[in-house]
């Protein structure tokens, strides 16, 4: 079992990398869980989906009902239930959007919770890619636990695999017990490619793919296509599959 994280900064295209990876990935036989863990929500647009309802929702729902639910009624099988009851099913692939982070209030109940169910859910699949937000909330409250592989994506910039070492080092700082973690540089040119390696080597990290800049994404995101419609001879999506193949999918 693998769950693969995605994390980058806004614009970097890490949901068109965890998009291609599920595109990639329906090919083969493994039951897949997609999770969207940002708050922005572009990984169903990319994959061709419509999600009416959020886990995020569902644990809101819970929270307004609890004072009036009856004492002996388990409420982690209630949640799960709701949660079961948003999960998308695709016929190569499963999708769970997170939605949007808590409101006020305390939400420190509802999250231990959610804590076993999304690893129950988890242990379902053989493969999870999550789409993080820019920041590592999900993984740092622990609401999705047991990552092997964190993929950094940044763009083709110096500062880009600064924010990865900064990363790479809050994932140190937090204990996170990542097995894996890797740069994935996105939108390289073959004027910046070499640098770019230097640069990643003298930050020491770990480039697992550099992928070109991809004039089919451009015009897929211009007209609103789903990438995971991108055709087999794109730049992004051989590319993707390569990284695949390395990180062991």
């Amino acid at each position: 079992m693998k769950t693969i994280a995605i994390t980058g900064k806004g614009g970097t295209g890490k949901t068109a990398v965890a998009a291609l990876l599920i595109k990639y990935l329906t090919e083969g036989d493994n039951t897949i869980l997609a999770i969207d863990a940002d708050p922005d929500t572009n990984l169903p647009a990319a994959l061709g989906d419509t999600v009416e309802k959020t886990v995020g929702e569902m644990r809101e729902s819970l929270l307004e009902e609890r004072d009036e639910l009856p004492p002996d009624i388990d409420k982690k099988s209630l949640l799960e239930g709701k949660i079961y009851s948003v999960l998308v099913e695709r016929p190569r692939y499963d999708l769970l959007v997170m939605g949007r982070p808590e409101g006020p209030g305390c939400y420190c109940y509802a999250n231990d919770l959610l804590r076993g169910i999304m690893d129950r859910i988890v242990k379902n699949y053989e493969i999870t890619i999550i789409d993080t937000a820019a920041g590592l909330e999900h993984l740092s409250r622990g609401i999705i636990r047991d990552v092997t592989d964190l993929l950094v994506v940044t763009d083709g910039s110096r500062r880009g695999l600064e924010t990865a070492e900064r990363i790479r080092d809050l994932v140190a700082e937090l204990d996170l017990k990542i097995d894996n973690l890797y740069v994935v540089l996105n939108k390289v040119t073959d004027t910046n490619r070499e640098r770019l390696q230097e640069y990643a080597n003298e930050l020491d990290l770990k480039v697992v793919g550099m992928i070109p800049f991809d004039d089919n994404i451009a015009r897929f995101d211009l007209e609103g296509l789903p990438l995971a419609g991108l055709p087999e001879d794109s730049l992004s999506v051989i590319e993707v599959a390569k990284i695949a193949e390395k990180i062991g999918l």
